[in-house]
């Protein structure tokens, strides 16, 4: 029964996935360049990075935080695309315990 009930819920997950990117289109591509950017860096890059973490962000960057700080719906969404993957990189990194 429980076999049932996890097979109901990956196409449905699927659905929620593919709708999500249909209502943020950019979403998906903001989510892209970031996880490409932390897939492709090297741990040394990214303590680099962490080392100046109080540099001015560009302006394109700050109006896209300021919209995930706005949309509570669109920043669940952009979390639950990138968090693995970067989460995963930190961890290799020795960055998160």
């Amino acid at each position: 029964m429980m076999r049932l009930n996890w097979l109901a819920m990956v196409p449905a997950a699927l659905f929620a996935s593919a709708a999500i990117a249909q209502q943020y289109p950019m979403l998906d591509m903001v989510a892209g360049k970031v996880i490409q950017k932390y897939q492709g860096a090297t741990c040394e890059q990214l303590w680099q990075e962490r080392a100046k973490k109080n540099a001015p962000r560009p302006e394109r960057e700050q109006q896209a935080l300021q919209l995930l700080h706005d949309d509570p719906q669109m920043r669940a969404a952009f979390i639950d695309r990138v968090a693995a993957p970067v989460a995963n990189k930190l961890f290799e990194c020795g960055m998160i315990p």
